[in-house]
């Protein structure tokens, strides 16, 4: 098995340096513009009631500003340089060492991770096979040492955005087990995945198909079936990945019997097109300009979040799809679930169907969990019950 982290994984430095920038970017310069931006609204209806120029005050108030601003972003690029020439050396603890550290590896990567993989890709996440807070090689000898009770039925996780795969065990001290071990009990090898949700749909669709193929062709046993099961932007993923073509003789989505999704926002999320449109209106007085921008650092898989994925992936023709939505009340239909949903997606868009009655998975089997948020379906009693049917 492999270990990422040790040696050229990211370490803690690594993401002081990141910091460092982020607080340059984000903090400093948005603090200097709209500092400005009021100081010239100040100034401009200042003008127009003496009918004069700027004043000296003024002026001098603006070089002053501006001086000390200057010495902020300096000092803070200074160090982000610093730390980042130190963190290449490999000095320092691994990010990936303990659970906390993976957790915000994962939580940056999905916010700028599309930023990640060009700037700083020793803290860009790649998509892997994950096992006790490590990567898996995807070769026939590690896969066999990984998982000693392998079988011919893989049921393979994703979770959602900033998510990670430790996620799958929320809960698990109430309801006394997981999906995977719950699985695991009736014959299915549980697979857990970690990807950087930063990147667009599309990518990680690629990437997913690359890796769900390469593991079908080194798996140590004749693999049989293959069961999807995507929490949030994890669904999207599946489905992006089920749409690429391989041009091989024998393509792993031949194998895939069933696709999960939980909670997947198929017709896109209203928090997703929140942040666009709050991203837009804050854009246009200068005073909340830089507010916006703020928004705007959100990554393309975020963006990705505003429409979801639409006729033109198709699901696969072979496979039967179970959509799983959650709503705040036990109705589904009352108006509170109607609006917020499980807080974060709505019932329609969770089950593929439009407000003009088009469905993207027609004949698929639906399931409602009532009283449960978006996050309860990484591991809800109702969800267990019907996946013991469905993969039976």
């Amino acid at each position: 098995m492999t270990t990422r982290g040790a040696g050229t994984g990211p370490g803690v430095l690594d993401a002081l340096s990141l910091l460092s920038e982020v607080a340059d970017e984000l903090v400093v310069r948005s603090a200097r513009d709209t500092h400005f931006a009021f100081v010239d609204r100040v100034q401009d209806l200042t003008g127009r009631v003496t009918g004069g120029g700027p004043s000296v005050p003024g002026l001098m108030h603006r070089g002053i500003a501006r001086a000390v601003y200057g010495g902020l972003s300096a000092g803070l690029r200074a160090t982000s340089y610093g730390l980042d020439k130190v963190a290449a050396t490999g000095v320092g603890p691994r990010l990936e060492a303990g659970p906390r550290g993976r957790f915000v590896s994962s939580a940056v990567n999905g916010l700028i991770g599309d930023r990640l993989v060009v700037d700083r890709p020793r803290l860009a996440i790649p998509m892997g096979v994950r096992l006790r807070g490590h990567d898996v090689a995807l070769e026939r000898d590690h896969l066999a040492a990984a998982f000693p009770d392998a079988t011919g039925q893989v049921v393979v996780f994703l979770h959602g955005l900033c998510e990670t795969e430790s996620y799958w065990n929320k809960g698990r001290e109430h309801v006394g087990t997981t999906y995977g071990e719950m699985l695991s009990a009736r014959g299915w090898t549980p697979i857990f995945l970690r990807a950087n949700t930063g990147l667009g749909l599309r990518e990680n669709g690629v990437a997913l198909s690359a890796l769900m193929q390469r593991l079908s062709e080194e798996w140590p046993t004749d693999l049989t079936r293959v069961a999807l099961v995507g929490h949030s932007m994890g669904g999207l993923i599946m489905r992006a990945a089920g749409a690429v073509g391989t041009g091989i003789e024998k393509p792993w989505t031949e194998l895939v019997s069933d696709v999960v999704t939980l909670g997947t926002p198929h017709l896109g999320a209203p928090i997703a097109r929140g942040i666009g449109h709050g991203s837009r209106h804050l854009s246009v007085l200068p005073e909340t300009a830089a507010f916006g921008r703020i928004l705007d650092w959100r990554s393309v898989g975020v963006h990705d979040l505003v429409a979801g994925l639409a006729e033109d992936v198709p699901p696969l023709p072979h496979a039967r799809y179970r959509l799983v939505a959650a709503t705040l009340t036990a109705d589904e239909r009352h108006p509170v679930s109607h609006v917020v949903g499980d807080l974060l997606v709505r019932v329609p868009s969770a089950y593929g169907r439009d407000r003009y009655g088009q469905q993207l998975f027609p004949g698929a089997d639906v399931l409602h969990v009532g009283r449960a948020d978006h996050f309860d379906l990484l591991n809800h009693p109702q969800v267990h019950r019907a996946l013991q049917d469905w993969l039976a």
